[in-house]
């Protein structure tokens, strides 16, 4: 028998097979009249309810972004421009130019003072003409100022209070602190103060690097734009007291800068030729300076509290004075040079080979007031003579209760 036969031989039997067990089940349900549950049925009944039984789908999830504008501008009332860093910038000092369009760092539409590509200022330029007015509006809000610190301070802390504070804060008490590094003071770094007096009276600040060249800046602009209180330094350790009538919940509202802005552009620090001198003399002088022997060497992230008082030390004795800088950024050389000039007060010379000259100038004259980038007002639980008396008092009762005894 030929496979194809074979095949056909089973297909008809199978077709058979089916069509009598059909017939079979028909009868079947002629004779019993058989009728199947509403559970066996192969069609569901359809509930009007199916629909709202069903849990409803979770929307996707959609990353949080700086660009949706939906949400109303955060609104400060600092009174204050808000710069990227208060330390290492100035007002005083305009730019020539920018490096970038004006984008705010605080993100599209996410705060209402508009970005002017250096700050954001308080008072809005627009409403009022940058000629009328302005000298009015800042002693305005330097009053505000004021207020505001005078009203969070309250009465003064006692000695022994603030030896409690500044105790607290030690090293071997806490671990807690804000480093102030290469930036200065940023303006994210206020809501990092107010984040720690949420539940510390006062916090310890490190200060590292090109700000502590002037501390006294540093330590003004502190108290200025957080409104509290120094309460003890010693080199680049701070102690910032938040003030007797801090409430937490009534903390400012600070806006967060979402990246660091470019920095604008400035005039040269160091010009072709020196004023007053030739090109040649130029020349002769910047060779000789980088000749003479290095006044200091300035480490990485290092204290430069005591950098100015050793110039001008050392313009007594010499016209051109190298401060080597081997290590460092070349931003940062000349940010300590900048300051240097208006400090000291000097000419720059040179910033290559990684050293830093300055001259003193033709007509040179130490400047009188050369205590005043020190503090020499000491606050009364850190003054030493009243530290003494103590310790006399307490010796004169031990020795008068070892004679009663």
């Amino acid at each position: 028998m030929s496979p194809l036969t074979r095949l056909s031989g089973q297909k008809h039997f199978f077709l058979k097979r089916h069509l009598s067990s059909s017939t079979a089940s028909s009868k079947l349900h002629d004779i019993y009249c058989f009728k199947p549950p509403p559970s066996l049925s192969p069609e569901k009944p359809q509930t009007p309810n199916n629909n709202n039984n069903k849990k409803k789908q979770k929307p996707e999830y959609r990353p949080p972004s700086s660009l949706e504008t939906n949400k109303k501008p955060l609104r400060s009332d600092l009174p204050f421009d808000f710069r990227f860093s208060y330390t290492e910038s100035s007002p005083d000092v305009r730019p020539i130019g920018l490096r970038e369009p004006k984008y705010s760092p605080f993100g599209p539409g996410r705060l209402d003072r508009t970005w002017t590509g250096v700050c954001a200022p308080a008072v809005d330029l627009k409403v009022k003409s940058v000629d009328d007015g302005v000298g009015e509006e800042s002693l305005d809000l330097e009053e505000k100022r004021t207020v505001m610190r005078e009203k969070i301070q309250g009465k003064p802390l006692t000695k022994a209070e603030g030896k409690i504070l500044v105790d607290k804060c030690q090293r071997n008490k806490t671990k807690k602190q804000i480093n102030l590094g290469r930036d200065g003071l940023t303006h994210n770094m206020l809501n990092d103060i107010h984040n720690h007096w949420k539940h510390d009276e006062a916090v310890r600040v490190k200060c590292m690097g090109v700000p502590t060249v002037d501390m006294k800046n540093v330590c003004t602009q502190l108290e200025d734009k957080t409104f509290g209180k120094i309460i003890h330094r010693h080199c680049g350790l701070l102690v910032l007291y938040r003030g007797r009538n801090y409430n937490p919940r009534n903390r400012p509202v600070i806006p967060l800068m979402l990246w660091k802005p470019h920095e604008p552009v400035y005039p040269r620090l160091i010009k072709t030729t020196i004023d007053g001198l030739s090109i040649e003399e130029t020349k002769e002088m910047r060779k000789r300076g980088l000749a003479v022997p290095a006044l200091t060497k300035l480490s990485r992230n290092g204290y430069y509290g005591s950098l100015v008082p050793m110039v001008r030390d050392a313009f007594l004795v010499s016209e051109l004075v190298r401060i080597d800088c081997q290590g460092l950024d070349r931003s940062d050389s000349k940010k300590i040079g900048c300051k240097l000039r208006d400090l000291v007060p000097c000419i720059l010379v040179t910033f290559d080979k990684e050293q830093i000259v300055v001259w003193r100038g033709k007509d040179y004259k130490p400047p009188e007031d050369e205590d005043e980038q020190f503090f020499a007002d000491r606050q009364p639980f850190d003054d030493p003579q009243s530290d003494m008396d103590c310790i006399k008092e307490k010796l004169s009762s031990d020795e008068t209760r070892f004679q009663q005894e």
